[in-house]
C-alpha cells in the first residue's frame, strides 16, 4: 500500500504482484476494496499479472483532492497517475460503475497502451434522466438470516441487493459498505455537478478484448444502454446475467469469476 503524488492528488493505492498491469477502477462512493474483493481470488491463483487498487479522489484513503470540481479533472488525475507508476507501458483496465466510464475515457485517450479492457455494471450514460434503468427486485432472501440485521441495515441491503443472504451481506458489507462510510460526501456532489465528459467518448473502436458484464435487475445504471455501445467493442463479450443488480459481482460470484478468467485467457 502507497501513495502516488500526481497534480491535483495524493492517490492511495495497493500494488500486489508481478507482471503486466492491470489498473482496476471502482465506482462513485465505495473505494478500492470494491475491486480487490471480487478480483483478488481470481488472481490468487493466476501469475503474471500486477494488480494496482486505486482509491478515486473523495474516497478511500487518496487525500489532497480538493481542488478537483468535474469528471474531466477526475480522469486527468488518473491519468497523471498512470504515467508516474506504470510510465510507457501497456496495460489492462477494469473498471466498476463509474469507473467504467473513466476507464472509457482513458481508452479514448491512450487506446494504443491498453490490452483489454473489462466492465462491471459500467455507467453509460452519466445523466440519470435519461438512463434507461430496471425497477429495483430481489429475488432471493434468506428471511432467518436477515432477523440477525437492524432495521436500518436491513433497508440498506434491501435496497441495494437482488440476493438477501449471509453471503451477500458479508460480502457487501466489506467490500462496499466499508467504504461508503468514509467518503467525502461534500466533494462527491460538487463533481456531481459536472458528472459528463466536456468531450466525447465511445467515438472509435476498441479492438482488444472486452468485457461488458451486466445486471438484469440493475436498477443503477441498467443494462441497455451498454449495448448501444456494443459495435464499438468488435472483441466483446456483452453478458446480461439474471439474478443480479448493480453489484453483480456478489450475486453472481461463480459466472462472474468465470467470465473474468475467460477475458484474461483472450488477453493473453
Amino acid at each position: 500500500m502507497a501513495y502516488c503524488k500526481v497534480h491535483q492528488a495524493d492517490i492511495f493505492y495497493e500494488d500486489l504482484g508481478k507482471g503486466k498491469p492491470v489498473l482496476m477502477i471502482h465506482g462513485y462512493s465505495p473505494d478500492h476494496r470494491l475491486m480487490s474483493g471480487c478480483m483478488e481470488p481470481i488472481f490468487k491463483k493466476k501469475e503474471g499479472w500486477r494488480r494496482i487498487y486505486i482509491d478515486l479522489p473523495g474516497m478511500g484513503l487518496t487525500k489532497n483532492y480538493h481542488d478537483i470540481c468535474s469528471s474531466d479533472e477526475m480522469l486527468d488525475t488518473i491519468l497523471d497517475f498512470i504515467e508516474t507508476v506504470i510510465p510507457n507501458q501497456e496495460y489492462l483496465i477494469v473498471g466498476e460503475s463509474y469507473g467504467g466510464y473513466i476507464a472509457r475515457g482513458i481508452i479514448e485517450k491512450q487506446k494504443e497502451r491498453i490490452l483489454g479492457a473489462a466492465f462491471i455494471c459500467p455507467l453509460i450514460i452519466p445523466s440519470p434522466e435519461n438512463r434507461l434503468i430496471e425497477k429495483h427486485k430481489v429475488l432471493k432472501t434468506d428471511d432467518k438470516f436477515l432477523l440477525n440485521l437492524s432495521e436500518e441495515e436491513l433497508k440498506d441491503f434491501r435496497n441495494n441487493q437482488v440476493v438477501l443472504n449471509e453471503y451477500n451481506w458479508l460480502r457487501y458489507n466489506k467490500e462496499i459498505l466499508s467504504g461508503i462510510k468514509i467518503r467525502d460526501e461534500e466533494f462527491l456532489n460538487k463533481v456531481k455537478s459536472k458528472y459528463e465528459f466536456s468531450f466525447k467518448i465511445d467515438q472509435s473502436d476498441f479492438n482488444n478484448p472486452s468485457l461488458f458484464l451486466l445486471g438484469r435487475q440493475d436498477s443503477s445504471v441498467g443494462y441497455k444502454d451498454a449495448l448501444d455501445i456494443m459495435n464499438k467493442y468488435p472483441r466483446g463479450t456483452f453478458t446480461v446475467l439474471d439474478t443480479a443488480g448493480h453489484n453483480l459481482q456478489i450475486d453472481q460470484p461463480q459466472i462472474f469469476d468465470s467470465l473474468i478468467n475467460e477475458w484474461l485467457d483472450r488477453v493473453e
